[in-house]
């Protein structure tokens, strides 16, 4: 009988030694839980968030570089400004003169009003002596036009002095409206994360809601598994979990902060084709903030691990203590001296 190539007896050692070594790290990593824990395949995952234009315009300045740690509010691009600028000036000078315009038109009132004054006490001075019969009716007649022409003439001035004051409301919202154009053409980080895509290049021109930079929200860090609906069930928001992710020594600790009302087939990068049959809840589990920050540049999305949630106990029994190799958890938190975290971005972040 023939001997097998010396290669093929290598290929079927070298695959026998990686399937024994690929069965010992699923047995380390899948140890036997209690049955008040459920567990699921998943990986760590970010939003992303995009930072786009509000206004077309062509883009001035870009302060970061792909893989910049960035913080809330940090100015991450600038758009040229330069026709709004223009804009802006014309528009406080038109707010300028109307307002002067208001200052004529109130002192035309108060001029107005004293005419009134005037011409009324003379018409009452008239009046009373055509009653005596000491002057002609025509001459009452006549002031009492001039009483009724001044009176006239004071409406008029208010009028058009309300009309002035709504010029003057006009021409500010116009110097509002072109101020927060230029205060929207400064782009500034919405969360604290990492710059992943930087779009954009220095005098490109943008339309409005072009994407300049896409970041990775690193305070939102979950991880989404599947559970099936009697796990769900007893899978109440705030629930306790452990991460175990495959690079990692330690468990990550981890609380629920989602679970869907519906139920779903399981993605097929998720589960195997038996279990994709199977309707399925989704459940996202959340990393606190704080522990992000302490280890902000060992973030990684995309990594793949377990996650294990401890299920809502029976009433009365206990609490089964979490499995040995779920025991040991990240280290002491200590921020990298590299990393520029202030107060109030961090502050932010755990408010979340």
């Amino acid at each position: 009988m023939p001997k097998p190539p010396f290669k093929l007896v290598g290929i079927i050692i070298i695959i026998s030694v990686i399937a024994i070594f690929s069965w010992q790290s699923w047995q380390q990593n899948h140890e036997q839980i209690p049955s008040d824990f459920a567990s699921g395949n998943g990986r760590i995952e970010a939003d992303q968030v995009d930072v786009t234009t509000k206004y077309a315009g062509r883009v001035k300045q870009l302060f970061v570089q792909e893989g910049d740690l960035v913080n809330v509010g940090q100015v991450l691009a600038t758009m040229d400004t330069v026709a709004l600028d223009a804009e802006l000036a014309q528009a406080q000078a038109q707010l300028a003169q109307t307002d002067a315009a208001v200052i004529e038109g109130e002192a035309v009132v108060k001029q107005r009003e004293s005419e009134l004054t005037l011409a009324r006490l003379e018409y009452e001075r008239v009046f009373a002596l055509a009653q005596k019969g000491s002057i002609s009716q025509s001459s009452a007649d006549q002031k009492q036009t001039v009483f009724a022409t001044a009176n006239a003439a004071l409406a008029a001035a208010k009028a058009h002095t309300n009309t002035l004051r709504q010029s003057v409301n006009a021409a500010q919202a116009a110097v509002t409206r072109i101020q927060t154009q230029i205060d929207d053409s400064t782009l500034t980080a919405p969360v604290m994360g990492r710059v992943l895509y930087r779009l954009a290049q220095p005098s490109e021109v943008f339309p409005s809601g072009g994407k300049v930079l896409t970041l990775i929200n690193l305070g939102e860090i979950y991880m989404e598994v599947f559970l099936p609906s009697a796990q769900a069930y007893l899978t109440p928001i705030g629930s306790e979990a452990r991460i175990k992710l495959d690079m990692l020594d330690f468990a990550v600790p981890a609380k629920v902060s989602f679970v869907s009302p519906t139920s779903q087939f399981t993605p097929k990068q998720v589960e195997t084709l038996d279990e994709r049959d199977k309707l399925m809840f989704r459940v996202k589990v959340r990393v606190p903030n704080e522990l992000v920050l302490s280890h902000i540049n060992q973030v990684k999305t995309g990594v793949r691990g377990v996650a294990y949630i401890r299920l809502m106990p029976e009433q009365g029994s206990e609490l089964s203590p979490w499995p040995d190799f779920l025991s040991q958890l990240p280290p002491p938190i200590t921020f990298d001296s590299k990393t520029e975290l202030t107060s109030e971005t961090t502050l932010k972040v755990q408010e979340r």
